[in-house]
């Protein structure tokens, strides 16, 4: 009875998540077309953000995503996600602007007569996500021999070299690479055919349902992923990676495979981003974008695929939109106080509380749940003998 009972729990679990899921896909994909009604609504109406922010949003939640493939299944620290970002936003410069006005190469896009290349971003999204998933692979070969404070220490090497690279990297040989500090400007727009998005009036809203079906595949995969052969070794090597190699866990290969696929995603939204802003720009990829993701994925809970997405929106909205427009209202009402000052250390008042409160995250994996709740309970072997054997023993057996 009690089987059945669980089974029953289990099942009617599993229909709300279904339920409550697909409520939120109707909500994002009606939310461009009843934003101003939800603006107009007393006091709440002025914390929603608009579709532009929303856009954004959505873009850094998906690196956040990509970012808990190697966080929060795999438990590798990654302190240089923005490397992926980074690599994301040139390619779309390289292959979807005037950057290389020396060529001339044009197919599918909207810069037919322009110098330079010119491919279908739509194109640029996947080459972008391939790029990024060999820099991972380049990177993780010769990173992920180490682990622990001292693979966290190499990844933030990496954090720290590509921003300087992309800066620094306007004559490589006297070859101008990324433009320096100017970055590369305009990228292309999405669209199709005659049909662009950014000579659209709603231009916005275009970028947001494209951002929308990114972020669906994005959750999709992860959800695949971590039900997968691969996933389930990915978490033998989080729980201990020491037991995961001794029952044949290929550890190089599948850490590689996490750091590989985290780097796709974030590829690909590096790349969606700066066809979205019209720019790849040195000043977007600093170390601390990485500590931002990390914190979304801590705040949000490791591991978790609807807790990183909270977290994500929660963060991002914060960024964005929310402290300046909390700033607004404490202003408003004779206190001069600016949170976006201090905006850094408002997010680490946040995760220090979540630390303190609830370590789990906002919405916990359950897996890691248990194991910070419960704990693991190794106990010494000389605590397990049965009882009786040392003190109903018979001296007379010695």
């Amino acid at each position: 009875m009690s089987e059945a009972v669980q089974a029953f729990t289990r099942r009617a679990r599993t229909e709300r998540a279904w339920w409550l899921a697909g409520a939120l896909i109707l909500f994002g994909a009606l939310y461009p077309l009843i934003v101003e009604s939800l603006q107009e609504i007393p006091v709440i109406g002025d914390f929603v953000p608009r579709t532009g922010s929303m856009v954004v949003m959505l873009v850094v939640t998906m690196m956040a995503l990509g970012l808990n493939v190697v966080v929060g299944y795999a438990g590798l620290l990654d302190l240089g996600y923005v490397a992926f970002y980074a690599a994301g936003a040139y390619v779309a410069g390289w292959l979807a602007s005037v950057q290389f006005e020396n060529v001339n190469i044009h197919f599918l896009s909207e810069g037919d007569g322009k110098a330079g290349i010119h491919i279908s971003m739509w194109f640029v999204l996947a080459i972008a996500g391939v790029f990024t998933t060999v820099v991972g692979i380049a990177i993780g070969l010769p990173t992920l021999r180490l682990r622990g404070d001292y693979l966290a220490i190499v990844t933030l090497g990496f954090g720290e070299i590509v921003p300087q690279f992309v800066r620094n990297a306007d004559s490589v040989g006297g070859f101008n690479l990324t433009n320096g500090t100017f970055g590369i400007a305009p990228i292309d727009s999405l669209g199709f055919g005659s049909f662009v998005f950014r000579q659209q009036s709603n231009k916005n809203d275009l970028y947001y349902w494209t951002a929308i079906g990114l972020l669906l595949f994005t959750v999709f995969c992860c959800i695949r992923l971590r039900d997968s052969r691969l996933g389930r070794a990915w978490i033998a090597i989080r729980e201990d990676e020491t037991a995961a190699a001794a029952m044949g866990v290929p550890l190089m290969r599948t850490k590689t495979w996490s750091y590989a696929i985290g780097a796709f995603f974030g590829g690909v939204a590096g790349a969606f981003y700066a066809s979205y802003k019209a720019g790849a720009f040195p000043a977007d990829f600093f170390f601390n974008f990485s500590i931002f993701l990390l914190c979304m994925v801590i705040l949000g809970g490791m591991g978790s695929i609807w807790g990183v997405f909270v977290g994500g929106m929660i963060l991002g909205y914060l960024n964005i939109e929310g402290l300046s427009t909390i700033g607004a209202k404490i202003q408003d009402g004779g206190l001069n106080f600016d949170p976006t000052k201090y905006q850094f250390g408002i997010y680490g008042v946040i995760i220090v509380t979540m630390m303190l409160f609830r370590p789990t995250g906002l919405i916990p994996e359950r897996r890691h749940k248990i194991e910070l709740e419960e704990g693991v309970r190794d106990t010494p072997f000389y605590d397990v003998q049965t009882e009786g054997t040392l003190t109903d023993r018979d001296p007379s057996d010695d």
